[in-house]
Formats: structure tokens, C-alpha cells, sequence
């Protein structure tokens, strides 16, 4: 599990200790330009509730959390492209608060989380970083190796990985206490955009996508390992521009393209196809998942 405990700020205003989110999921933002916050319970299965509202209505933004508190950065809305982060908390249900700005307002965002720092990999080459417990602007990390978009992420509690992309097989990888650029790790089973990802502690999985048609593959590699990502199984239905998050031994996979309303769901430590674990408020597609794991 991830750390789960209140960092001292290093700038910026430090927000108010707030209860661990548990094993709550949350799904934000969509296609077409939706405020829309959904929960689900992941110790369980079951339909979302609604949770609140984003501070606007986006889609493609990215999501990450420390556990405690979320955030969704990023995105594209009514105006253009977004720089705009908004947080919630993840254990109380509602509306989302302003957080601070991305370096530079961009779509296609891609979150991970050591449960201390939250990083944004994002349409272009560029990595961003903030302290999830201090209200800021975010501040350069480095670069991926070249430009992608359409990235599944996911991370332990020292490395973030961006799997996929552009028609892609790269996973790539960061240390997350570091700056730096980005390094390879190894390869998906399969070349993928708009795949979604998460992750417990040790394994990550990688979901979904878009080659040649909506994939229902399903990945996964241990984290601490580099290497070539290994088949896992398969989701219920082909999606893309789904959102991913892990709690309570689970990772879902939720909604995508075509509007779909279903939650598929995987125990990350086996191997196997995906169940039904629910429904969505709305369906929508190009939304974004973090929990309170």
C-alpha cells in the first residue's frame, strides 16, 4: 500500500490533513466536455454513485492520488486546451476545488502517483510534477523519450511507468522522488492507443486500447522488474478512452468509446479475464480513475 501519510510541504499552501479515501474509486470528466464525478465501492461490486463535480467540464484529462486526496489535471473543454488542477478528497463526496496549473495547458494527460508526489506525462514529450498534499502550480519533471499520447500509467511507490501510445509498445518508466527523463522498460504484448492503467504495489496492468478497433487485451509486468509486459487475459468488451484505478486487490476498467456504461474488473495478483463489476452514472468515454489505495 502507499504511503498514506501527510508530507510536509516544500511550497505552495499545505492543504488540511484529511482521512485516508480507503477503497474508493472515482472516475471524472469525459467525452463530451463532462464535470460528471462518479464513486464505487472496490472492496465490493456494484453500480457508481455520484460524487460531485469538476471545477469544468473536460475530457482527456489525467488522475492521480496520494491516497487521501485526488487530483484530474489537464484536459480539453469549452475554450481549448485545459492547464487546470482540481482536487477532491477522496472519503467525502463533493464538488472539486481549484489545486493549482499545469506548466502548459495540454490534453491526452496521463497520472501517476508514489503516493507522495503526483506526476502528469502528457500529449508532447513533457513530465510534470506536484506535491499532492501542497496546493501548487506544477513544476518540470523532464521528458519521455519522444511525443506520445494516449498513455496507460500506473505506479509502485518508486517508479511510474507509461505503457503504450501512438500506435505504440513502449513502456517507459520515471523514479517518481526524482527529476529526470524518462527510461525504457520493456514492451506491451501488443502496439495500443488510449489503453488505460493501474496498480497495486507490485504489479501493473494495462487494459484496453485502440489498434486496427477497440482491444479487449489486458497486460501486465511487475514493476520493480523491468521487462516485456505478459498477457493477463482479456476485458469484456473492446475499450478505449476508459479510465483505470486498483483498490481492495482490484483493478476496473470503466466505460470507454461508444459511450459504453460498464466496469469491468480484474484481481490483480492472478491472471484472467475481467467480470462485470458495474454500471457508470453516464456512460462516456476519455474520463479519467484514481482511488483512495
Amino acid at each position: 500500500m502507499l504511503n498514506h501519510g501527510i508530507v510536509p510541504a516544500s511550497g505552495g499552501v499545505s492543504l488540511p490533513p484529511i482521512p485516508w479515501g480507503g477503497d474508493r474509486g472515482v472516475a471524472g470528466a469525459g467525452y463530451a466536455t463532462y464535470n460528471i464525478i462518479d464513486y464505487i465501492n472496490l472492496a465490493s461490486t456494484g453500480n457508481a454513485v455520484d460524487f460531485g463535480d469538476l471545477t469544468e467540464g473536460r475530457r482527456m484529462a489525467g488522475a492521480c492520488s496520494n491516497g487521501t486526496r485526488g487530483l484530474f489535471a489537464g484536459g480539453f473543454g469549452d475554450g481549448g486546451l485545459k492547464n487546470t488542477i482540481d482536487y477532491i478528497t477522496i472519503s467525502t463526496p463533493g464538488n472539486a476545488q481549484d489545486f493549482g496549473d499545469l506548466t502548459v495547458a495540454r490534453w491526452n494527460v496521463t497520472g501517476v502517483s508514489n503516493g507522495t508526489r503526483g506526476v502528469f506525462a502528457a500529449d508532447g514529450n513533457t513530465i510534470d510534477y506536484v506535491t499532492i498534499d501542497t496546493s501548487g502550480n506544477a513544476q518540470d519533471f523532464g521528458d519521455l523519450s519522444g511525443s506520445r499520447y494516449g498513455m496507460g500509467g500506473c505506479a509502485d511507490s518508486t517508479r511510474g511507468l507509461f505503457g503504450g501510445g501512438n500506435d505504440s509498445n513502449t513502456i517507459e518508466y520515471v523514479t517518481i522522488d526524482t527529476t529526470s527523463n524518462s527510461s525504457d522498460f520493456g514492451d506491451l504484448s501488443q502496439a495500443r492507443t488510449y489503453l488505460s492503467s493501474s496498480s497495486n504495489d507490485t504489479r501493473g496492468v494495462f487494459g484496453g486500447g485502440y489498434a486496427n478497433g477497440d482491444q479487449t487485451t489486458i497486460d501486465y509486468v511487475t514493476i520493480a522488474t523491468a521487462g516485456n509486459a505478459i498477457d493477463f487475459g482479456d476485458l469484456t468488451v473492446g475499450r478505449r478512452n476508459s479510465a483505470s484505478c486498483a483498490g481492495a486487490g482490484k483493478a476496473v476498467f470503466m466505460s470507454g468509446f461508444s459511450l459504453k456504461v460498464s466496469i469491468d474488473y480484474v484481481t490483480i495478483n492472478t491472471t484472467g479475464n475481467a467480470q462485470d463489476f458495474g454500471d457508470l452514472t453516464v456512460g462516456r468515454r476519455s474520463l479519467a480513475g484514481l482511488s483512495g489505495d
